[in-house]
């Protein structure tokens, strides 16, 4: 597929937009005055592959708290600001990376004008937020007070006027609804209008369960037709959660690599072996290797040795036995009991 050529953005020591790799961010959940705990779950986010992390600012506290935070992690750090242009230069001044906050949204001109300036000192681009939730009283009532992409879009080329009148450009964007639809069609609006890079999710998308299914569904089907350049998958549950739903989205796009993925079948009347145990088993042991392999745990020949053709590894079952494949080839035949076993044997000579 091609992506949208879009300008490039440094963010700490990580690129985004235009040839950079699609970034995969979340957010952490704990309080950010909990120094401790909030480093302790980032540093979870980073081993699962999250390669940028923001945090809540709600007050000068959390504020304060930030250049701790940053010392310690190995990620660029995001603040999360809405409303107050003190915190914002607090957490610049702490260090961040990046501020997540909407310019129309701080006060005065004056305001303004200072956090730009501070950012440009620093180098620190400025994500746009715009999200349905949120959308700003004039506009909702133009538009007969509901929350249309055409709104969203409206609001989020507000902010951007604001910060190219001051000849900032370092923006990152993103139009979050709790929607599908809404969503996909102002990000798709706004992309014939500006070329900054693009922060995907859908807002609210709920639990592991339907969040997963709606962030696969929204993100996927953007970065299917060239759009976004980096995504937070949002879910009601651990943010490493959501980090590993976002690199199954990249993965299955085939926009990233990282660590073994696992092709598995959704069985049938001739599985003769108890496959939805192995492939579950296999997914959970293969979780934390990181290198870009390919496995199939496969139930009956019918489709198991095309999928083993295609797989660097392979088990496919029989009655009771299973043939392990590697590149195709057979590499033994194996009792059900002792195939997991085997399997990882084989697995860990890569």
């Amino acid at each position: 597929m091609k992506r949208r050529k879009t300008r490039k953005i440094k963010v700490g020591k990580i690129f985004i937009g235009r040839d950079a790799p699609v970034a995969v961010q979340s957010m952490a959940n704990t309080k950010t005055t909990d120094i401790a705990g909030t480093v302790k779950q980032i540093k979870r986010l980073e081993k699962a592959g999250c390669e940028i992390i923001r945090v809540a600012v709600p007050d000068m506290e959390a504020a304060k708290a930030l250049g701790k935070i940053k010392k310690k992690i190995n990620i660029p750090l995001v603040a999360d600001i809405h409303f107050s242009h003190q915190l914002a230069l607090e957490a610049i001044n702490q260090g961040v990376d990046k501020l997540r906050i909407n310019p129309g949204n701080i006060g005065s001109r004056d305001k303004v004008e200072q956090v730009v300036k501070a950012c440009k000192k620093k180098k620190i681009p400025i994500r746009i937020g715009v999200n349905a939730g949120s959308l700003e009283k004039d506009i909702l009532a133009k538009h007969k007070n509901k929350v249309t992409a055409v709104g969203m879009v409206e609001s989020a080329m507000r902010h951007i006027k604001i910060l190219e009148k001051l000849n900032f450009r370092d923006i990152v964007i993103s139009l979050k609804a709790s929607d599908i639809e809404r969503t996909a069609e102002s990000y798709k609006m706004l992309s014939q209008k500006v070329n900054y890079p693009l922060h995907l999710g859908i807002t609210e998308a709920g639990t592991i369960f339907r969040g997963t299914i709606m962030s696969s569904i929204g993100i996927g089907h953007l970065l299917y037709e060239g759009i976004g350049d980096t995504i937070r998958v949002s879910l009601t549950a651990d943010p490493v959660e959501e980090v590993k739903v976002a690199w199954e989205i990249l993965r299955s796009l085939g926009l990233r690599k990282r660590g073994v993925t696992v092709t598995s079948c959704p069985t049938c009347g001739r599985t003769e072996i108890d496959l939805i145990k192995l492939a579950s088993q296999v997914e959970k042991l293969v979780e934390s290797i990181d290198k870009n392999l390919h496995v199939a745990v496969m139930g009956c020949v019918v489709n198991g040795p095309g999928e083993a053709r295609e797989a660097d590894l392979a088990v496919v079952g029989g009655k009771g036995v299973g043939l392990i494949c590697k590149y195709g080839k057979i590499l033994k035949k194996v009792e059900e009991k002792n195939l997991l076993k085997e399997f990882m044997k084989e697995l860990e000579k890569f």
